[in-house]
């Protein structure tokens, strides 16, 4: 069986994209193991797929490299959205937009972090990535290994023991969970060695994605990432957005922030408003092509 796919990037942070409203595809955390192998098929940090939705616009479900089925990507659902306004509603003819939009400017995605809502701002995308969460039991951390006191507020300068180290993680969920970490240096972090670390502590029962920021000023950070199930990656959007939330509350930057990463820049704004936090940034197709599965 020949498989069609686009092959999308966001600030260096790749995806294989498969349209399957159709539901036709099985075994998805085998193919998406098999698709993202650099060497032995496509080559991608992540698997998505576009799926049908009955309580949103589309649906949207998020496969990392090992096979491992994730809650959202910030910059996987701006391809995703990329994709649908360049091939579903690319005019306002369109049959499907007309039948199941109630907007070809702003699109709902469905995924299991909840409904997500994208616009276009010329040609970056904006994404409404909702409140952060930083209960420790819905980010979510093993409670039995806080103190009373930590078991029901945010885990902020948390010590985390790492070999014969120790690490103040900053804790917070935009759906996924995040530890982030301030250092003065990022570029000398082993990310390769304590990522892996973080990741599978005891602490986290559905493990981690871990970021280490930098502080330039009040506007601007510098951050690295390591995504769990992935590895080090080029950038990330739910860990830009949580990466920001954290600064902002250890009140080392205002709430509107520029990210920059190893792949590009991501602007970051949570809102005193709604307490929503909105990520803009850009994505890009790379090609297309067929797969035989």
């Amino acid at each position: 069986m020949k498989l069609q796919f686009i092959k999308m990037q966001a600030l260096g942070n790749d995806f294989i994209i498969i349209d399957d409203r159709d539901s036709k595809l099985k075994n998805l955390k085998h193919l998406s193991r098999k698709l993202c192998d650099r060497r032995f098929g496509i080559g991608a940090d992540q698997f998505l797929v576009l799926c049908h939705s009955e309580k949103a616009d589309f649906g949207m479900r998020t496969f990392n490299a090992d096979g491992s089925e994730v809650e959202m990507c910030g910059n996987g659902i701006r391809c995703l959205g990329k994709y649908i306004w360049d091939h579903i509603m690319r005019c306002d003819e369109s049959a499907y937009a007309k039948k199941y939009c109630q907007s070809i400017d702003i699109i709902t995605v469905e995924t299991l972090a909840g409904i997500m809502t994208l616009k276009k701002v010329r040609n970056l995308f904006k994404i409404n990535m909702g409140q952060p969460i930083l209960e420790p039991s819905r980010i979510p951390l093993n409670v039995a290994r806080l103190s009373g006191k930590l078991k029901n507020s945010a885990v902020m300068k948390y010590p985390l023991k790492i070999r014969k180290g120790t690490f103040r993680i900053n804790c917070v969920s935009m759906g996924n969970p995040h530890a982030v970490i301030v250092t003065k240096k990022i570029e000398s972090i082993p990310l390769d060695d304590y990522g892996p670390l973080i990741e599978h502590h005891s602490l986290f029962p559905n493990r981690t994605n871990v970021e280490f920021i930098e502080i330039i000023d009040r506007s601007n950070i510098k951050m690295r990432v390591w995504e769990r199930g992935a590895g080090e990656t080029l950038a990330c959007g739910t860990g830009a957005s949580a990466s920001a939330v954290a600064a902002h509350l250890l009140g080392l930057t205002e709430r509107r922030v520029n990210v920059h990463l190893p792949g590009g820049k991501l602007l970051i704004d949570w809102s005193r408003k709604d307490d929503n936090v909105y990520l803009t940034g850009p994505a890009v197709t790379v090609f297309y092509g067929r797969i035989e599965i």
